[in-house]
């Protein structure tokens, strides 16, 4: 049997199990356990390694099996589980995508509020070409991961004539990313407020991101002049961010949600 935790951050599901169980397999579970129709369902597991140092490490696989450097809804996923079971209030993460800290705000266990430091994102203006649909005006932000980010007045979030969900799998998968891109479509709504949706790599449109939250927040602050303290909403609910100087490290507040625990038939 494979024991595991489920959480989730404003939907945006994962399963969090030690890398001990993994047993070389990761992908192969990824693939079978995020199911929707045959498993457990997630849009990823989080794969939590104890070093003999006392250090954690997070290796992240999506629901198509796929390896990404990070996740930041996955990190406070796992986060929440360790205040949970252990009482730790702050833990430091190692991941591909280099080291996150995450600090419990307020416990109202088994839900709980957690500041992450995100990084310091990189935001660069470019418009590439998407094959029938032409230029595509957006940013590339690097938040330890890979985003596009594109900016839209609509109330869908449609861009150039297409769906969010359409446009955001045609440049996810492009030759323009040889390691594919996570897509966001933001509309900005206030100073203090943007509104957007997510095409995650791996596993399609989800409700929320934590990478994707400070992804379309840095490009909004960067590009588009809003507040450096920012209320995010995706589908699944708002998140903060704040981002005092573009040399700054980047922090996320959200909630984080332990919905089970259980045992997964071994193969």
């Amino acid at each position: 049997m494979i024991p595991f935790v489920k959480a989730h951050a404003c939907g945006n599901d994962f399963l969090v199990m030690e890398e001990t169980v993994a047993k070389r397999q990761h992908a192969a579970l990824a693939k079978r356990l995020c199911s929707r129709n045959t498993s457990i369902g997630a849009d990823g597991i989080e794969f939590l390694e104890r070093k003999a140092n006392g250090e954690l490490f997070l290796r992240l696989f999506n629901a198509d099996g796929s390896e990404a450097e990070l996740s930041g809804n996955g990190t406070r996923c796992v986060a929440a589980w360790l205040a949970h079971s252990e009482g730790r209030m702050e833990a430091t993460f190692g991941t591909h995508g280099g080291p996150r800290v995450c600090r419990v705000v307020e416990d109202k266990s088994p839900l709980y509020l957690i500041e992450s430091e995100m990084g310091v994102p990189r935001v660069m203006p470019r418009t590439i070409v998407v094959p029938g649909v032409g230029d595509v005006e957006g940013a590339m932000v690097n938040v330890g991961n890979p985003h596009f980010v594109i900016f839209t007045d609509t109330e869908d979030f449609s861009a150039y004539g297409l769906r969010w969900q359409d446009l955001g799998a045609k440049i996810s998968t492009s030759p323009l990313f040889p390691h594919g891109t996570n897509v966001e479509f933001v509309r900005v709504a206030a100073k203090d407020e943007i509104g957007f949706r997510i095409f995650e790599r791996g596993c399609g449109p989800t409700t929320s991101s934590g990478t994707g939250t400070c992804a379309s927040s840095a490009a909004s602050m960067a590009l588009r002049g809003v507040d450096r303290e920012l209320t995010a909403v995706a589908e699944g609910g708002p998140q903060k961010t704040v981002w005092t100087t573009s040399d700054a490290v980047m922090l996320l507040t959200g909630p984080a949600e332990i919905i089970c625990r259980g045992e997964a038939w071994g193969e």
